[in-house]
Parts: structure tokens; C-alpha cells; sequence
């Protein structure tokens, strides 16, 4: 009679990817779970979620994702839906497109930001 929405495996433990310090990938990875990278990635990111770079992380490459925080190093062109969050310790090089962005002071920001923004436009009294 009442059609519940099942939610997936991954939202029903709460689970996080993660890749630790020490790790090196090269290749493209794709993920619908939240992940988070302390290690090394040469290649192509894509999630559904968030993904957080940690202070030893560093991924040269293109991110397309639906949140962010980065504390470590990313090179490349990186898309967030919603929200990215770079830390003061984030070095950050390359093209950024964002819903919201917050920079933390310190951090290395030497990037190119468009924002994107889902609001309807203003016709200004037209």
C-alpha cells in the first residue's frame, strides 16, 4: 500500500571509501559513498557524495563531485555541486567550479573559481 524508498547498502552503514596515507593509484575512480583520500591519486574522481582530501592527500587530475573539503594538494579541474571547503593547509591549483566556496586563511589558492549557482534569475521588476 505504501511504497517505501529502500536506501542503498552504502546509506544504511553509513560507510566512507577511504584511501590511506601511503597509497598511491593511478586511474580514475568512481564512487556513490562518501570517500575520503589520504594517499596519492593520478587520475580521474568522480562521487556522488563527499569526498575529503586529507592534509597528506594529493590528486592530480579532475574531481567532479557533490561536496568537498580539502586539506591536502589538488592539481586539475574540480566541479562541486554544492559546497567546497578548503582548508588553510590546502594547496589547490587549476580550475574550480563551485556552488558555495569557503577558503580558510593560509591556504594556497592559485585557481581559476567560477560559481554556479541553482537560484532562478532576477528579471528586476521586468
Amino acid at each position: 500500500m505504501f511504497d517505501k524508498k529502500t536506501k542503498s547498502y552504502t546509506d544504511l552503514l553509513g560507510k566512507t571509501n577511504r584511501i590511506v596515507e601511503g597509497t598511491r593509484i593511478k586511474g580514475n575512480i568512481y564512487s556513490v559513498a562518501d570517500f575520503r583520500l589520504d594517499g596519492e591519486l593520478t587520475g580521474n574522481f568522480q562521487c556522488e557524495g563527499k569526498i575529503v582530501i586529507g592534509p597528506a592527500g594529493i590528486v592530480i587530475g579532475d574531481i567532479d563531485c557533490k561536496s568537498a573539503d580539502i586539506e591536502g594538494r589538488f592539481s586539475g579541474k574540480i566541479q562541486v555541486v554544492e559546497l567546497l571547503n578548503v582548508k588553510s593547509t590546502a594547496n589547490i591549483y587549476g580550475e574550480v567550479s563551485v556552488g558555495k566556496l569557503s577558503v580558510e586563511p593560509g591556504a594556497d589558492f592559485s585557481a581559476t573559481c567560477t560559481m554556479k549557482t541553482n537560484s532562478p534569475t532576477v528579471n528586476n521588476g521586468e
